[in-house]
C-alpha cells in the first residue's frame, strides 16, 4: 500500500516503527521505488542569513539569546552576499537554497523587504528557494509567493505532547497556523522534526501523525538528528543511534509516501553505510555544505564522492513542481499590512531551559 492517507493513528505508526528492521526496510523501499526515482537525491544548501539573538527558548537551539553557546551572531546578510553564496551552492551541485533567519516571526518592514529581494534574486538563478523565518501571516506568505518562493520550512519539531518539554515560548498551534497560512499560497510546505531530544518512540509516531493528517501532506519533511550543543538545555543528550535514524526515515517514507524525506542535521555522526541505508529506506534529499545554520555538516566534496560510490544523481531543480514566477517589487500588487499578530506565548516553564538560561546569564556577566 502506498496511497496517501490522512487518518493514521499513533498506534498504527508505532507498529510500523517497531517492525523487524528487514521487514520495515523492505516495505519502505518498495513504496519509495513506486513514488520516487531511488537513484536521485536532491542536494540543498542551508544558509543562515541572520544568525543568533533569537528570543525563543527552543531547548535544542544554539541561536537562542538566553543561552551561552559561543555562536557568533550576525545581522541580516545583504542581497549580494546571499547571491554569491547561492552561486557557489549551484556550482557545487545544489538545486535548492534554504535561507534561515533566527526570528520568532516575520515582521513587516525593511528587513522583510530585503528577504523578498533575496528570494527574487535566487529564483532568477533557476534555483528552488526555501525560507525558514519563523511564524508568518497569510499576507506575508502571499508576498513571499509573489517574489518567487518555492518552499517554506516550518518544523513541528516533535509530537504536540513532547513539544511542551522542549519549547515554552510559542504554542504548537502556531506552527500549524503558519503552515495553514503558507497553504493558502502556491508555495510548497517543508515540515519535519528532530529526534534525539529525549522523546519516546510514541512521540516520534505522534509527530508523524500530525504531519500525515495535514491535507495535503508536506511536500518535504526533514528528519534531523539532534546535534547537542554545549550551553543549550539539551547539551547532555546522547547522539541518536543510526538504527533509530533509519527506522524514522523508513517510517516517514511509509506514512508520507509522496513526500521528499530530507536527511538533515546529524549527518556528520553517520557513516556512509548508515546514510546509504537511509537512502534505501526512503530518504531522497540532503543538505550540503560545511554548516547547517550553526552546526557542522559533511563537506560537499565528500557528499559527491558518496553519491558516486552509491550511484546517486543530484536532482534537478523544479522536478516536482514548476518554477514560480517572480513579480518585481515595483510591480507588486501586495503591500505590507503592518500586522501585529498575537502569536502564542504559553506560560509554563521548562526546568532544564530555565537552568540553561541562568547558566547563560552567569557566563555572560
Amino acid at each position: 500500500m502506498s496511497e496517501v492517507r490522512h487518518n493514521w493513528t499513533k498506534e498504527e505508526v508505532l507498529e510500523i516503527y517497531n517492525k523487524p528492521l528487514m521487514d520495515l526496510l523492505y516495505e519502505a523501499a518498495t513504496i519509495h521505488r513506486k513514488q520516487h526515482d531511488p537513484n536521485v537525491v536532491q542536494v540543498s544548501t542551508l544558509l543562515s542569513i541572520k544568525t543568533g539573538g533569537c528570543s525563543e527558548d527552543c531547548g535544542y537551539c544554539p541561536q537562542a539569546a538566553r543561552y551561552h553557546t559561543n555562536v557568533e551572531g550576525n545581522d541580516l546578510m545583504t542581497v549580494n552576499q546571499v547571491k554569491a553564496q547561492a552561486l557557489r551552492a549551484k556550482e557545487s551541485g545544489s538545486s535548492r537554497v534554504c535561507m534561515g533567519a533566527a526570528w520568532r516571526n516575520v515582521k513587516d518592514g525593511e528587513e522583510f523587504d530585503q528577504v523578498l529581494e533575496m528570494v527574487r534574486t535566487i529564483n532568477k538563478l533557476d534555483m528552488e528557494v526555501c525560507c525558514t523565518l519563523g511564524m508568518v501571516t497569510e499576507n506575508q506568505a502571499q508576498r513571499l509567493a509573489e517574489a518567487g518562493l518555492y518552499a517554506y520550512n516550518h518544523n513541528l519539531d516533535s509530537s504536540e505532547e513532547y513539544y511542551k518539554e522542549v519549547i515554552s515560548t510559542r504554542g504548537y498551534q502556531d506552527r500549524l497556523d503558519t503552515i495553514d497560512n503558507v497553504r493558502k499560497t502556491n508555495v510548497t510546505v517543508c515540515s519535519g522534526g528532530i529526534i534525539g531530544m529525549g522523546e519516546s518512540a510514541e512521540d516520534r509516531a505522534g509527530m508523524l501523525v500530525a504531519l500525515s493528517t495535514l491535507n495535503p501532506q508536506p511536500e518535504s519533511t526533514p528528519i534531523n538528528a539532534l546535534v547537542a550543543v554545549e550551553g543549550t538545555p539539551l547539551e547532555d543528550e546522547k547522539p541518536v543511534e543510526i538504527w533509530d535514524m533509519i527506522r524514522m526515515v523508513a517510517t516517514t517514507r511509509i506514512v508520507l509516501p509522496e513526500t521528499q524525506v530530507r536527511l538533515s542535521a546529524g549527518r556528520t555522526q553517520m557513516s556512509r553505510e548508515g546514510q546509504a541505508m537511509c537512502f534505501f529506506a526512503g530518504a531522497n534529499s540532503i543538505f550540503a555544505g560545511d554548516k547547517l545554520l550553526t552546526t557542522p555538516n559533511p563537506d560537499v566534496n565528500e557528499d559527491m564522492k558518496m553519491f558516486k560510490l552509491l550511484g546517486l544523481n543530484p536532482q534537478k531543480p523544479f522536478t516536482k513542481k514548476v518554477q514560480p514566477q517572480t513579480v518585481e517589487a515595483k510591480d507588486s500588487k501586495l503591500e505590507a499590512l503592518g500586522e501585529k499578530p498575537k502569536w502564542t506565548r504559553p506560560d509554563h516553564k521548562i526546568e532544564r531551559n530555565e537552568a540553561a538560561k541562568q547558566k547563560g546569564k552567569a557566563l555572560k556577566v
